[in-house]
């Protein structure tokens, strides 16, 4: 399988800064997609969201931008409206036609150079190396300054980055398709939702590979809050975010593209412990590019079971990078 370009139309692209360790990822669509979005987290950065809710008179988006540099990451999204706009792609209005494209992005800026963020050009740079081709993963685009486990420090924090994954629905639902993208940016602890074990997280000791257990120091009160206790627990606020993008081949309206998000949020609470908290921005765009029936209840399923190994796969092909100990190893 190769992600999210199992999904016929979609193509993804990555612009990838090694030194400066930042990066961002554009999805695009052969032809505008109907979408909906869920933010859960309490510290997201993002950009035209407005336009994926119901009624909006734009009805659909022509990509979508996800990238690292916090706020000033943004700017990629310029990049991908004026890549679009050159190919005649766009909401036609009376004078131009203007692409619309949402924009989602993390807290990359302790990892590299913290003045190197990604801009329009990184954002112009992502569309042209757009293919259908499988998604490359690990600590590139969006996710080349990704890390995990921050509770107990920086020094006690593992690398991650960009892990695609796809659910094939069965019997009446034959041919239908979900699949998930994800930049995992999480101030919690990444498990696979099969053992529920931990593989990547706060480690108890810097050279160390003993995890920590996030969730449960903060319940036993052995963890501290964001910006308060000792340097060794002091986590800066709002520096962790988890991005996905989920897209199915079945046929949804803009409702039901936001319920899909909604849905695929438990596959994040399921990967990632914990999830959602006042230091993370997580939230899930889903789209819709296709025209296969399927039932919510199935589609929300196969988009949470999606969105889990999306994480999974994220921790697991990320190579250690910029002091940060990664489960691929050394690049």
């Amino acid at each position: 399988m190769k992600g999210l370009t199992d999904i016929s139309g979609i193509r993804v692209g990555h612009a990838t800064n090694l030194d400066a360790i930042t990066g961002c990822t554009v999805v695009l669509f052969g032809d505008a997609a109907v979408a909906g979005y869920d933010v859960r987290g309490s510290a997201s950065g993002t950009a035209e969201f407005f336009v994926m809710d119901p009624g909006h008179i734009a009805g659909r988006v022509h990509a979508i931008c996800l990238a690292g540099g916090s706020a000033f990451g943004l700017d990629a999204g310029t990049g991908v409206r004026n890549f679009l706009e050159r190919q005649g792609v766009g909401f036609k209005t009376s004078h131009a036609r203007v692409p619309i494209v949402p924009a989602a992005i993390l807290y990359d800026l302790g990892i590299g150079k913290s003045g190197v963020r990604p801009n329009a050009e990184m954002g112009a740079l992502a569309c042209e190396a757009a293919t259908d081709y499988a998604v490359l993963e690990g600590a590139v685009g969006a996710g080349t300054g990704a890390t995990v486990g921050k509770a107990l420090g920086a020094e006690r924090a593992m690398k991650s980055g960009i892990g695609s994954a796809t659910v094939k629905l069965g019997g009446e639902h034959e041919g239908v398709l979900v699949s998930a993208l994800a930049a995992v940016n999480a101030y919690g602890d990444v498990k696979d939702p099969a053992t529920g074990k931990i593989i990547a997280g706060a480690r108890t000791s810097p050279g160390g590979m003993e995890f920590a257990d996030t969730a449960k120091r903060l319940i036993e009160g052995r963890g501290r809050e964001a910006g308060a206790g000792s340097p060794e627990t002091r986590v800066p606020k709002g520096e962790n975010t988890t991005l996905v993008v989920v897209a199915t081949n079945a046929q949804l309206n803009s409702v039901e593209a936001r319920k899909l998000a909604q849905l695929s949020q438990i596959g994040m609470t399921n990967a990632i412990s914990p999830a959602h908290t006042m230091v993370d921005g997580d939230l899930v765009i889903a789209v819709s590019v296709g025209t296969l029936k399927a039932s919510m209840m199935a589609l929300g399923a196969a988009a949470a079971e999606a969105v889990g190994q999306a994480i999974v796969r994220a921790v697991r092909a990320a190579p250690s990078l910029g002091g940060y100990p990664g489960l691929a190893g050394e690049p």
